[in-house]
């Protein structure tokens, strides 16, 4: 009963998370998930509650989706779902904490530091970026670092980045979601924990929608972002 009361607690932190920035959720609850799961039903679990997370958030935006930013960056993910999930399944648990702890550091690092330049790089870079957040979705449920800078080098509006985020998260939540049910990753015990924590993820989720206008988005962004840095370094030390 500890292990669900821990499960859910930092699941509905996720949605927290996710309801107020719109991301961070999968990058927050796998190292977290880490400290009382094995790593490989964390990965499976987390994308699971970020589908739901995603869906939520996709729902109220869906009018907004632009369907030529989306396409090109799905059709990179998907074959990068195939090698991640691939990969996924024969990967040594230390070598995931240490490349996970890698992506934490690099990202959080990244997105602390990079200014925009407001050069905006051209569309068909959006193929290997999707493909990169493919591999690592598929691998580690982690797609979101790749996709976040392309667009980050993009010149678009903060609703335009916001909708095309939610978008990819939840259209490569969905195929890497059917590609671990397809190479027999989500168990009975990942269901078990999903079921557990739906309820706190929709709550959590909501919460973070509402806190949105009473909070000072960028704060919270770098907040979040020192929090995975330290997280990452935690996961090297730990493998």
């Amino acid at each position: 009963m500890q292990t669900y009361f821990w499960v859910c607690l930092i699941l509905f932190v996720a949605g927290v998370t996710h309801g107020i920035s719109g991301f961070g959720s999968v990058l927050l609850s796998i190292p977290l998930l880490a400290m009382v799961l094995d790593i490989k039903m964390v990965i499976v679990l987390a994308n699971l509650a970020a589908v739901s997370m995603t869906t939520m958030i996709f729902i109220q935006l869906r009018h907004q989706f632009d369907r030529k930013k989306i396409y090109p960056l799905i059709a990179g993910a998907v074959p990068g779902i195939v090698v991640g999930v691939f990969f996924l399944k024969r990967l040594d648990r230390d070598i995931i904490h240490w490349i996970l702890g890698v992506i934490l550091i690099g990202f959080s690092l990244y997105s602390l530091l990079f200014q925009p330049s407001g050069k905006e790089i051209r569309n068909k870079w959006a193929y290997p970026f999707g493909f990169l957040s493919g591999c690592l979705g598929g691998a580690f449920s982690a797609s979101g670092p790749p996709v976040i800078v392309y667009i980050t080098l993009q010149n678009w509006s903060k609703d335009q980045i916001k909708v095309t985020l939610q978008s990819f998260f939840f259209l490569s939540g969905l195929l890497v979601a059917i590609s671990h049910t397809l190479a027999g990753l989500v168990t009975f015990s990942v269901i078990r924990f999903y079921s557990a924590g739906l309820p706190v993820i929709i709550l959590g989720t909501y919460l973070g929608s509402f806190l949105y206008g009473f909070i000072r988005e960028e704060n919270y962004r770098k907040l979040i972002l020192l929090f995975l840095l330290f997280l990452g370094g935690l996961m090297i030390y730990r493998a």
